[in-house]
């Protein structure tokens, strides 16, 4: 930095504002030490900062070992917004969401000073392991328990699959067929809840649920069962790999997509629009959900206070393409 002050002919702490964006500099000064900054390749020594201010510029993540695309994208999301913000993303991947793994890479990066954590907590065994955390760590939670007093931000996977179920209703279909993810899974449970309410709005009693893990090849197997069903005319699966399996499935037994039945799913998948047919589907925002997990977590770094209770659920898209008819007459 005194470097940069000589080149560039100001003091050492106008370097300092100009790299911390402080609105007190002239704009021709502000461009002579940029120049100055470009022209000897200086770059602001984090480890540095942290000791002087201490906090760092690093976020940590926790996040499930997977390249299921929910979580996947969500982490692809929360690193962007980071960087965009001046935050560089440390990554702490677990392969199971228990108490002992969350805890330990909870501690690996409080180990590194990280000016706050993110756990992208979607299954329940997450839920105990992030109530015994340190409370004056500034910590967010995605996707996780909407029962437990940690603060969360999440996509309303209620109001995503009630949208999808009554788009199916609104068809013409007396009754809507649902293939589940894991039970376990907060996502899970929100669609199977939206589902429900959406039938039961209409004075409609839900069908038997089919149990799936999110994979085509689950989808593929509650698909041949429902293919065999006559009375089967709509069917929503809780993702779009499920829907893929399903869609297999119905080709096999010579079940025509949307003319016999009508299949949808969620997540909006990049591949979705490439269905044969193409497929009905519930987008959630991740680019919203990053950003507003990053604001609540900056706002706890900022007060020094932590999050408590709060709450913020982010609104999914229906998408609508042409795996969706009225039933056949």
């Amino acid at each position: 930095m005194t470097d940069v002050a000589r080149l560039a002919g100001v003091s050492h702490q106008t370097v300092s504002r100009v790299l911390n964006g402080h609105p007190n500099v002239r704009e021709q000064t502000r461009l002579r030490v940029r120049a100055a900054i470009a022209e000897l390749g200086y770059r602001p020594n984090g480890a540095a900062r942290a000791l002087v201010t201490g906090r760092s510029q690093v976020i940590g993540v926790v996040a499930q070992n997977t390249t299921l695309y929910g979580p996947a994208s969500l982490l692809a999301a929360l690193e962007q917004t980071a960087a965009a913000e001046g935050f560089a993303v440390s990554v702490g991947s677990v392969r199971d969401l228990d108490h002992r793994s969350i805890s330990a890479a909870v501690e690996r990066h409080l180990a590194h000073r990280v000016a706050g954590i993110v756990v992208i907590a979607p299954v329940e065994s997450a839920g105990e392991a992030l109530e015994r955390l340190p409370k004056d760590v500034p910590l967010v939670t995605v996707d996780g328990d909407p029962h437990r007093p940690v603060p969360l931000v999440t996509v309303d996977q209620v109001s995503g699959a009630r949208a999808v179920t009554r788009h199916l209703l609104d068809a013409g279909h007396r009754t809507v067929w649902h293939v589940s993810g894991p039970s376990d899974w907060f996502d899970s449970a929100g669609r199977i809840e939206g589902w429900r309410e959406a039938l039961l709005a209409v004075g409609i009693d839900p069908p038997p649920l089919m149990h799936g893990d999110w994979s085509a090849a689950s989808g593929y197997r509650c698909g041949q069962m429902l293919a065999r069903m006559p009375e089967v005319t709509a069917i929503f699966t809780a993702n779009d790999h499920l829907a893929l399996g399903v869609l297999r499935a119905l080709h096999e037994f010579g079940r025509r997509v949307p003319a016999e039945i009508s299949v949808v799913g969620f997540d909006d998948v990049p591949e979705a629009a490439y269905f044969i047919p193409p497929l009905t589907t519930v987008r959630p925002d991740f680019d919203a959900v990053a950003r507003a997990s990053l604001q609540m977590l900056l706002t706890q770094i900022e007060s020094g206070n932590g999050g408590g209770a709060l709450r913020q659920t982010i609104a999914p898209t229906l998408v609508v393409r042409d795996s969706v008819a009225p039933p056949r007459r």
